[in-house]
């Protein structure tokens, strides 16, 4: 595999926006994961599924999925699917939690059109998820729509 970031013959349809890079990728998964860990919700199966030492892995192995869609480099060659069924108690509330930690992450730490960017690949990502395992739990997916956004929480002085 390849450090080399994409060109556009990787990324048919769209340029890589000024500032996105390795460097970009890899602190928005760091800081993404250390909230997750710590979350109420989605902490608890984070830190059961991925053993302390298997961090550092996995990580690494996050970064090279968001540096293949996002910069084209093919980094990432993974079959992320059977891990995530493996979870039974994964559900809806999981996703949205997931997917509101990851919009909060990027809208701090990138400029908006990247943050725009990583957000709209992430609820792809969350709803193909989210669909690929209820059709293997032989859930209906017909009519299953786009995971409604968990709003993110407001802060109100005592």
């Amino acid at each position: 595999m390849s450090d080399q970031p994409g060109n556009q013959l990787h990324r048919i349809g769209w340029n890589t926006p000024e500032g996105l890079d390795e460097a970009l990728i890899r602190a928005v998964v760091d800081e993404f994961y250390a909230r997750a860990r710590q979350d109420d919700v989605i902490g608890p199966v984070f830190n059961r599924v991925i053993d302390g030492p298997d961090w550092t892995a996995h990580l690494a192995t996050i970064a090279d999925f968001w540096s293949s869609m996002l910069l084209g480099t093919g980094r990432y060659g993974g079959r992320p699917m059977p891990k995530h069924l493996a979870i039974p108690e994964l559900g809806d509330a999981h996703f949205m939690r997931w997917l509101r930690l990851f919009r909060e992450t990027v809208t701090e730490l990138c400029p908006p059109d990247i943050a725009t960017l990583f957000i709209e690949r992430s609820e792809r990502v969350g709803n193909s998820f989210r669909m690929n395992i209820a059709m293997r739990r032989g859930e209906d997916i017909i009519i299953m729509g786009p995971l409604p956004r968990e709003a993110s929480p407001v802060w109100k002085p005592e």
